[in-house]
């Protein structure tokens, strides 16, 4: 995996960390041929990544998806490794360690002190930064980000960030063991929230703003996102993914962005996670759930301010679209990643039904500035100001995929 030549296939993979996540990147790289060694700390957390590898991989079979002899050769691809440094031989180390930077440092400097230099040194983290942790060792230019989403097995998107001191060659070489791990990555720079996390945002923040305000309901709101085609309303996914992480990373971006108005956490956020409502996991969120799984009524607990101006299903929708393009062309300016790259996570990183600048150039970017003008009139803190690119791109018919000046 030299900088110079082409990329060469990743034959081990070390993973640090074997929860969900570490336990998913096993389970991929050990399906793809390639061996698999994990360590975490933790007592019995191999045992359970393996046992709950197994099972997926069971069930795979069950289905048809898998024989059984690939089913076994795959699981004795993954053995353990009893500390960090038994990770070190691999040619690519991911780390699925929790999301706390300091934690990650002191990981990746016990690496940096193990490994080989060509090792290429990966952090799974989904919001912070990669020049920090890399910072930590004395090889920054070997030190990139590999975020996968969750369920690993299932998600396509590994968005691939690049620190300001990564070496060439070395994304590359990343984006093509992503492949060789059967999923479609896209490159972005080290930036808050990167692509997903961070043009997101606004399908959270903009709902609950208008939830807040009165103006339409909860469950009116998830509506008019299932509308327009996407496969769960804003409230519907903040309780799959749980009120607690949905926060941790408006929180993350926000502090990152100089506490950006744009970005702000809403109360509502900060409601659900003091009251532990933290979505289906603990059986209650912005709705109720039955035993079951079933859905109930939303909370009435909610912070929702009494008389705000009723909005239509299309003024929904056409607030959250609006935002959201607007946040799009934000990562675009800032060159955050091609535009091309940008709609390809979303719509697999976050399961849009289109990518933002394109279903942003069908509807209309005049339209849609002309509703952030509106909002903006409205609010004095400028978190619906217009990116200038959107702008002019809307003043004078232009497109996003055209190369930037």
């Amino acid at each position: 995996m030299g900088d110079d030549a082409a990329p060469r296939p990743v034959e081990r993979i070390g993973i640090l960390g074997a929860g969900t996540m570490g336990a998913g990147i096993a389970q991929l790289a050990a399906e793809a041929g390639i061996a698999v060694v994990m360590h975490d700390p933790m007592v019995g957390a191999y045992d359970r990544a393996l046992e709950r590898t197994a099972g997926f991989l069971a069930r795979k079979v069950e289905k048809g998806q898998l024989t059984e002899p690939l089913r076994v050769a795959a699981l004795t691809r993954i053995a353990s490794a009893a500390t960090v440094e038994g990770l070190a031989a691999a040619d690519l180390v991911i780390e699925a360690i929790p999301e706390d930077l300091e934690l990650k440092r002191e990981a990746f400097h016990r690496l940096d002190a193990a490994a080989a230099a060509p090792t290429i040194l990966a952090s799974n983290t989904s919001s912070l930064s990669i020049a920090a942790i890399a910072a930590a060792t004395s090889r920054p230019g070997r030190v990139v980000g590999m975020h996968f989403f969750n369920p690993v097995p299932l998600m396509a998107l590994v968005e691939v960030i690049a620190g300001p001191g990564s070496d060439r060659g070395v994304p590359e070489a990343t984006l093509a063991a992503a492949r060789q791990l059967g999923k479609t990555p896209v490159l972005a720079a080290d930036t808050p929230g990167f692509i997903v996390n961070r043009v997101a945002r606004p399908f959270y923040l903009e709902a609950m703003r208008i939830a807040g305000d009165g103006s339409a309901g909860i469950g009116e709101i998830d509506a008019a996102a299932r509308g327009i085609g996407f496969r769960m309303g804003p409230f519907e996914l903040v309780d799959t993914i749980g009120a607690d992480v949905n926060l941790a990373v408006s929180q993350s971006v926000y502090e990152a962005f100089g506490r950006d108005p744009r970005y702000q956490p809403h109360e509502m956020q900060h409601a659900l996670v003091d009251a532990v409502r933290l979505g289906r996991k603990s059986g209650g969120g912005f709705y109720d759930y039955e035993p079951d799984g079933g859905r109930g009524t939303p909370w009435l607990g909610l912070p929702i301010a009494p008389g705000g101006a009723r909005l239509t299903e299309s003024q929904i929708a056409q607030r959250l679209l609006a935002t959201i393009v607007n946040e799009a062309a934000s990562a675009v300016a800032d060159r955050v990643a091609a535009p091309e790259s940008i709609d390809t996570a979303m719509r697999l990183g976050a399961n849009y039904p289109s990518g933002p600048l394109e279903w942003g150039e069908r509807i209309g970017l005049s339209e849609l500035v002309r509703t952030l003008d509106t909002l903006q009139a409205q609010a004095a803190d400028g978190r619906y100001r217009v990116v200038p690119l959107l702008r002019s791109l809307a003043e004078g018919g232009g497109s996003f995929f055209a190369p930037l000046p």
